[in-house]
């Protein structure tokens, strides 16, 4: 078996050299992290190789380094380039802080660069390059580098930033560090983003078409109200308020008290929403809201689909990359987006802890449908767990899309009838007080 002459960093920030056996270079970076140590460098050849490696990289910077300084004599006040935002995949737009989509980008150009045989330090290093337009930006990747080589895991650096890096990713990264298939976690933490974004985009669409109908209706009622209902005040006055028909003296009502007090309804608004945001952020509350949401109609579907697709990808991601299935559970029922399911979910762990299956306790638990309860039972006595969470997730997410179509088509009518009421009301007191005028003067 060929050997590798490696060049790492330990846990206290020591240098240590050694070599090892691996079929590959990909098996030696893993056998060297193995030993809880942070690669360096790692060429194929004993130790003479390793000296001619070391040889051949300082000549190389050496190399690189002679244009730089040659450059700097020249213009010894020019300013160094910064990096275009837009000139590569990977941008930072605020420091210290990664959006999902540059998360998204970050962890795909670190696997491809690791996978072309980049050490993680260099790895990390060239990103930061990539993400900094001279702002500062990139600190969030220099200080992983840092903490790297430092002595720190990967996994642990991920961890300082919880905004950033979920439980799932951190763990499934740890996963990666224990079994040195670290480039195949990525991958797989790649695919599980875009799984979620995709998720999280189809329920964002069905949203779209009823707010734009809420938002016109609204703002149609208050131009009418604001508008076009005081043109008719000279109407209305001459008839005065016991000869106006009901519907138009309800109308003027309503339009005289959102006048006097617009400003107290506002604040009621503003009050009830910070109140509720905040009862909903109570535990108890959030497990009454998120209990509801299972049971409302039209959107029950909607929720159910989306927390039981979240629940299996995410137990399957961490399950297949070699996480503990009671670090598993925990991580799950953090994360799942159901206080109610989650409670269920930390019931099963505890359970699972005293010997029990996954399957027995999440089924006297209620939580989740027979469907999933059997085929995580199948998952058990195959021994393939990842395999049965994988189809309940596909087989969720194709449910998931059939709801939100059933969701948009009944919702439109719904709303637009809401609509329609509202501004039938506001035209038929209207017509009905110019009417009773014109009765009254005799117009026919």
């Amino acid at each position: 078996m060929p050997q590798f002459s490696y060049r790492a960093k330990s846990r206290d920030g020591r240098t240590v050299e050694g070599v090892v056996d691996a079929p590959d270079r990909r098996g030696a970076l893993a056998a060297v992290s193995r030993q809880g140590l942070f690669p360096i460098t790692v060429t194929q050849g004993g130790a003479p190789a390793k000296a001619a490696a070391k040889k051949s990289a300082k000549k190389a910077e050496k190399k690189a380094a002679a244009p730089k300084r040659a450059a700097a004599k020249a213009k010894p006040k020019a300013k160094a380039p910064r990096h275009k935002a837009g000139a590569g995949a990977f941008t930072l737009q605020r420091p210290n802080h990664m959006s999902a989509h540059e998360r998204l980008n970050f962890t795909s150009e670190l696997a491809d660069l690791l996978e072309g045989g980049m050490t993680l330090g260099n790895a990390l290093t060239a990103l930061a390059r990539r993400g900094d337009d001279g702002t500062g930006r990139s600190q969030v990747i220099l200080t992983l580098r840092d903490t790297i080589v430092g002595g720190e895991s990967f996994s642990d650096a991920l961890a300082r930033f919880p905004k950033i890096f979920s439980p799932i990713y951190v763990n499934m990264v740890r996963a990666g560090e224990a079994s040195g298939a670290m480039i195949d976690v990525l991958r797989r933490l790649i695919a599980y983003d875009e799984r979620m974004r995709s998720m999280q985009s189809k329920i964002r669409a069905a949203m779209v078409y009823p707010c734009i109908v809420l938002v016109m209706g609204i703002a149609v009622s208050i131009i009418v109200m604001t508008y076009i209902l005081p043109k008719f005040k000279t109407i209305f006055d001459s008839i005065g308020p016991n000869g106006l028909p009901p519907m138009t003296r309800a109308l003027l009502g309503i339009n005289d008290w959102f006048k006097s007090y617009w400003i107290a309804l506002l604040v009621g608004i503003l009050a009830a929403v910070a109140g509720f945001r905040h009862w909903v952020s109570t535990p108890s509350g959030r497990r009454i809201w998120d209990g509801f949401k299972l049971r409302a109609p039209l959107i029950k579907g909607i929720v159910a689909c989306s927390v039981y697709a979240n629940f299996a990808s995410t137990l399957e991601s961490l399950l297949r990359n070699g996480v503990p299935i009671l670090q598993a559970l925990s991580i799950t029922s953090r994360t799942v987006g159901n206080a109610v399911v989650g409670d269920e979910l930390s019931n099963a762990r505890d359970r699972v802890t005293d010997g029990t299956s996954i399957s027995g306790p999440l089924e006297q638990g209620g939580a989740f449908p027979p469907m999933i309860i059997d085929m995580l039972a199948i998952g058990e006595r195959t021994g393939d767990m990842p395999s049965a969470l994988s189809h309940i997730a596909k087989r969720y997410e194709g449910e998931l899309e059939k709801n939100i179509v059933v969701f948009t088509t009944a919702l439109e009518p719904i709303m637009i009838c809401v609509i329609a009421i509202v501004i039938g009301f506001i035209a038929v007191a209207i017509m009905q007080a110019v009417l009773s005028v014109s009765s009254g003067a005799g117009i026919a």
